[in-house]
């Protein structure tokens, strides 16, 4: 019944003519602090419909008609919620994930434990959320895999960032190179918690034998936000060194992401 009532709340009678409103309840998810809106708009009659009749698509024209770049982060988010969420009003959802996850990479980057724990999300909005995050990585990807690596260095970089800035465990990559220092593959060896992931430096040298690599760049990030290298990545980084050159594969270098900016080993002048 509880249901029923809200849904009674939302949906528009078939004709799409309102009424005065006389008797209207406020149920608790039209409360504005929990979700799905909340408040009526009164015409000159006296007549009342909810504020956010024709929302959807006003924002869909908008976003058509003027690009992404004028939009705030939480109507492009609600633009995103629509296909989870059916005729409720998402703008609350929206800025609630926001204020959790602080903005639209952390929201995209999120795991599915902290997603179902902001109020009015589910899988569905979960789901949406890493359609978004493959075709990003996959459009980021395409301009790194077959291409020299020196020439499409920033690309490289920006790659990395879209994949691994905005998590919330840590990652382990590696990038296989051909003789001609042209990426051949990515692959992740390794996830791990907050604060550590197992490197096992057989493993990158076994998997660059198998692709037939000369060469590897190992990336990693720093869910703290600061890539500054701890002591530990620095003897990972020479055990996986070590086991490379038994099989002569170079390791090119080891780049540590955060937030904000990463670290190159060989900038450095760690290796």
């Amino acid at each position: 019944m509880r249901g029923l009532e809200d849904l009674d709340a939302r949906l528009p009678p078939p004709d799409a003519v309102t009424e005065p409103v006389r008797d209207f309840r406020m149920t608790a998810r039209l409360r504005p602090e929990v979700a799905a809106g909340g408040g009526l708009l009164h015409d000159e009659t006296g007549a009342a419909r909810p504020h956010y009749w024709g929302h959807r698509e006003r924002l869909r024209t908008r976003f058509l008609e003027g690009g992404h770049l004028p939009m705030p982060e939480y109507e492009l988010l609600e633009l995103l919620l629509f296909n989870a969420i059916a005729r409720i009003d998402v703008k609350p959802l929206a800025k609630r994930l926001l204020a959790t996850f602080g903005d639209l990479n952390g929201v995209i980057a999120a795991s599915e434990h902290r997603i179902l724990q902001v109020e009015g999300a589910d899988r569905w909005v979960y789901l949406q959320l890493r359609i978004v995050d493959a075709f990003a990585q996959r459009m980021a990807q395409a301009r790194v895999l077959q291409r020299e690596v020196v020439s499409s260095w920033a690309a490289l970089i920006s790659y990395c960032r879209t994949c691994m800035a905005h998590r919330e465990t840590e990652q382990f990559r590696v990038l296989f190179l051909d003789r001609k220092n042209t990426v051949i593959a990515d692959e992740a060896l390794g996830t791990g918690t907050v604060g550590h992931v197992p490197v096992y430096p057989r493993e990158v040298a076994k998997r660059a034998l198998e692709l037939n690599a000369s060469a590897v760049i190992l990336v990693h990030n720093h869910p703290s936000g600061d890539p500054t290298p701890s002591r530990e990545d620095i003897d990972m980084t020479l055990r996986v060194i070590a086991s490379c050159e038994a099989i002569d594969v170079s390791v090119h270098d080891h780049i540590i992401i955060g937030k904000d900016s990463e670290v190159s080993f060989r900038g450095a002048r760690l290796i």
